[in-house]
């Protein structure tokens, strides 16, 4: 048995998905979604990737400002069909893609990644922990008074 390897998308899988990237958004910021879960919190759609026969597509989803994602994807997944339809209309295509929603990990994987690097890098002297200690004592200095 031959191993399947893993093919890069295609730049038709990539153009489609960024449509209908675009797509949904709109839809969401709109608020035409009346979901108890999904009021009032403001979601990004980082990437929609699509299957090589454009059927399918996985959105991926990130509430702005951290929160419950898990919440936030079960109500996005339950309310598709609708998404499917609105996209469908929207977006001009032979098959209307089945939609499913899946949270977004590369945030929480970038920050896993700054984090063990500055773990294991030295630190220089003179230069601060924290990008945010930094923030904080530039704001200080700029006022001419410490908080």
């Amino acid at each position: 048995m031959r191993k399947q390897k893993h093919k890069p998308p295609t730049q038709r899988q990539l153009r489609v998905g960024e449509i209908v990237r675009h797509a949904l958004a709109e839809l969401i910021e709109r608020g035409e979604l009346h979901d108890p879960d999904l009021e009032g919190v403001p979601v990004t759609v980082t990437q929609v990737s699509m299957s090589p026969d454009l059927r399918n597509g996985t959105a991926y989803v990130v509430p702005l400002g951290g929160g419950e994602t898990a919440r936030i994807v079960d109500a996005l997944n339950r309310a598709a069909p609708y998404l499917q339809g609105r996209v469908a209309r929207a977006v001009r295509l032979k098959f209307a893609p089945r939609l499913r929603f899946a949270p977004d990990q590369t945030f929480d994987y970038a920050d896993k990644i700054t984090r063990l690097l500055r773990a294991s890098a030295p630190n220089p002297a003179g230069y601060p922990e924290d990008d945010e200690a930094s923030d904080e004592a530039g704001r200080e200095d700029e006022d001419g008074s410490e908080a």
